[in-house]
């Protein structure tokens, strides 16, 4: 699967109908895709893998994306410069994360709100909401907000991962094709990542909540998503 690049076609509200596994407004089903505007970065943005800090750097990359949507940031090339930037950023909240929380690996989506969201970005409008479909995802887009989902990388499939691909890993939903039933995302697990598209039934069958901690043992299969709002 590549990515593809896909214009915002518009937000879509109205009742909801059963289609297929999952359910779409009437007027959305018209369209072809609803896509937020999000800037882009993968979690080593110079490919320094080895730094530990970018390496379990999915949580912090996600949620920096999500503040550069809130500031309304705009879609830029991608620059030595620009990388530069991001991974500076990226760093620099890990290195937050350690001095005061004592821990920036495999951050869960309670402490993304706590330590990242309202502490770090001085930001109140995010909150935890169980997934028990995929339209309850869809649902949050069409309200013009952003999510981000812990997910089983390796159940994504990502044929960009170096293989088996992270046990834990974090993505940025932005966006959903009505037509082919697909989430589009900027997953920053890599390069490749800007507008990647997950079926549906992927995404969803790959969501799984897990604790703050390296590689801390997932007791039960939980599906949660962080909302982000304007």
């Amino acid at each position: 699967m590549k990515p593809n690049n896909y214009k915002n076609s518009g937000h879509f509200l109205g009742p909801l109908l059963l289609l297929s596994f999952i359910f779409i407004s009437p007027t959305a089903a018209l369209a072809k895709s609803l896509v937020l505007t999000v800037p882009f970065t993968s979690q080593a943005p110079l490919a320094q893998w080895k730094d530990e800090r970018q390496q379990d750097g999915c949580e912090e990359a996600a949620a920096l994306m999500a503040r550069a949507w809130l500031k309304g940031e705009a879609l830029q090339k991608t620059t030595p410069l620009i990388q530069k930037a991001w991974r500076d950023k990226i760093v620099n909240l890990s290195d937050f994360e350690q001095k005061k929380y004592g821990e920036y690996r495999d951050v869960s989506l309670n402490d993304m709100v706590a330590w990242i969201f309202k502490d770090y970005f001085k930001y109140e409008k995010v909150s935890v909401k169980p997934i028990k479909t995929a339209a309850d995802i869809i649902r949050e887009l069409e309200k013009g907000n952003l999510i981000l989902t812990p997910m089983n990388g390796q159940l994504l499939k990502n044929p960009y991962f170096t293989a088996p691909g992270p046990e834990r890993h974090m993505i940025l939903i932005k966006g959903y094709d009505y037509q082919t039933k697909q989430f589009i995302t900027n997953d920053p697990g890599t390069r490749r990542g800007e507008n990647y598209r997950y079926s549906a039934k992927i995404l969803f069958g790959a969501i799984r909540a897990y604790p703050t901690g390296y590689k801390k043992p997932i007791k039960d299969v939980v599906k949660e998503m962080l909302v982000v709002e304007k």
